[in-house]
């Protein structure tokens, strides 16, 4: 622990759990004012507890609200920076969804897309509204993944998602450098979290995983949330506009391939036969 980010005030959205909750952590640890922003008030409280019972005195706040919905972003936001703007912003909310692209219900694929990618769009929209304000400049971390370099089969909105994320972030780095705000991405493979809990090392996706990977083995949080932290931080002062992989070497080989779950879900539609018509 240090002081190193004592007075930065930041908002972690989709801190309740995981990467989020992770990368909350450790802001905190390192001094900085925590809002961490989820759908589930109780699971917020929750987490934030677990913050202040793990860093003593860590100053923790939270906002129940979507990240889909732009007035809850922005009035998360203005929660979180008060009249002094924002430093840092973590947009880690995402979801993620399982099948053939060929018989995707548009419902599926929008609340993805939503989620993951213009609850993103939505969060830097505003965060980066609060620094320019502020004057100071600061640091947006979106959490993108692998999805968005290498094809994961059968995650196609997932994917798709993932690929906007890290050009946002390209372009919104492009854009903002003349505000001294930076904005990166961090890019897990497989992590141990809630949202894939389905995904163990006997399945034949999970195998997937370990087989595509030079370290073969799962990704833990604690690998995540340092970098970013890192990328938040003073340390990387000079770094902008970079997605960085933290998936054991497995941007080097192929994504991993959810046959399995998209079969339980469609069936014969992974083989290319489609439903008869009801």
């Amino acid at each position: 622990m240090s002081d190193v980010l004592k007075g930065k005030r930041a908002l972690v959205t989709g801190g309740g759990s995981g990467i989020g909750l992770g990368s909350a952590l450790a802001l905190a640890a390192d001094g900085a004012t925590v809002t961490l922003m989820g759908r589930t008030a109780d699971k917020l409280n929750a987490a934030a507890e677990s913050i202040r019972s793990t860093v003593a005195g860590a100053e923790v706040h939270t906002f129940a609200g979507d990240v889909c919905n732009e007035a809850d972003v922005v009035a998360a936001v203005e929660t979180a920076g008060g009249e002094a703007g924002l430093d840092i912003c973590v947009a880690a909310a995402g979801d993620g969804t399982v099948g053939p692209i060929a018989v995707m219900p548009i419902e599926e694929w929008n609340r993805v897309l939503g989620v993951s990618l213009t609850g993103v769009f939505l969060t830097i929209k505003a965060a980066s509204a609060s620094m320019m304000r502020g004057g100071r400049g600061g640091s947006i971390v979106a959490i993108s993944s692998l999805a968005g370099n290498l094809t994961h089969k059968w995650m196609g909105p997932y994917c798709v998602a993932k690929a906007g994320v890290d050009m946002l972030v390209k372009v919104s780095a492009d854009e903002m450098g003349v505000a001294e705000i930076r904005v990166n991405a961090v890019a897990p493979g497989i992590i141990e979290t809630d949202l894939v809990a389905m995904v163990t090392p006997d399945t034949s996706v999970g195998q997937s995983y370990l087989r595509e990977s030079p370290l073969s083995r799962f990704g833990q949080v604690e690998h995540v949330a340092p970098l970013v932290r890192f990328l938040a931080g003073p340390e990387s002062a000079h770094i902008t506009g970079a997605i960085v992989p933290v998936d054991g070497g497995q941007h080097l080989r192929a994504g991993p391939d959810y046959e399995e779950f998209a079969r339980m879900l469609y069936g014969e539609a992974v083989d290319g036969k489609l439903p008869a018509p009801e």
